[in-house]
């Protein structure tokens, strides 16, 4: 198999997993139920994060298939959204990363890396517009490729989805 995911070259440190999870069989479908519009086309370009992606300037768009477009009845009630998208041009096969801004390597899961086993992407935004009939989601900002597709859409409650006293002891805001 070829593709962007085998671009990415391993850094000293890094370990890669015996079997390249793209390449497995699928425990469960999923399915897209949309894409991203940015202005992010390299990886190069794409911000690392969303406050790097709001301090752009850059809006975004998503926009939801014909047949979901149902599914966005009272979103409109939303200030902000959670995105679940698919980082279709993530490596999945590194199981231990070495961030270029970290001494040491890290295991996959302590990390916000793209590269993972199951590259899903999340992403909170500010919902600008909605329009179900089109099935277009205006956004304030993305750290998403043009084109990468979304998995799920969820509104955002900051009554049980902030928590205020959450840590993560050594954190690098990168």
């Amino acid at each position: 198999m070829t593709g962007p995911r085998e671009m990415f070259e391993a850094r000293d440190g890094e370990q890669k997993l015996e079997n390249d999870p793209a390449l497995m069989p699928a425990d469960g479908g999923i399915v897209f139920i949309g894409r991203i519009t940015s202005p992010w086309t390299t990886r190069e370009t794409c911000p690392k994060n969303m406050r790097t992606a709001r301090a752009t300037g850059q809006p975004a768009v998503l926009t939801i298939d014909a047949p979901f477009r149902p599914g966005l009845q009272g979103l409109e009630r939303a200030s902000h959204v959670i995105i679940l998208s698919w980082l279709h041009h993530a490596p999945r096969s590194l199981i231990v990363q070495k961030p270029r801004h970290a001494a040491d390597a890290k295991g996959v899961f302590s990390l916000r890396s793209p590269a993972r086993p199951n590259p899903v992407g999340l992403h909170v935004a500010r919902l600008v517009g909605l329009d179900i009939g089109t099935g277009r989601l205006d956004l304030d900002a993305i750290d998403a490729l043009d084109g990468t597709p979304v998995i799920d859409i969820k509104p955002y409650f900051a009554s049980t989805d902030a928590i205020a006293e959450a840590t993560f002891e050594g954190r690098d805001e990168r």
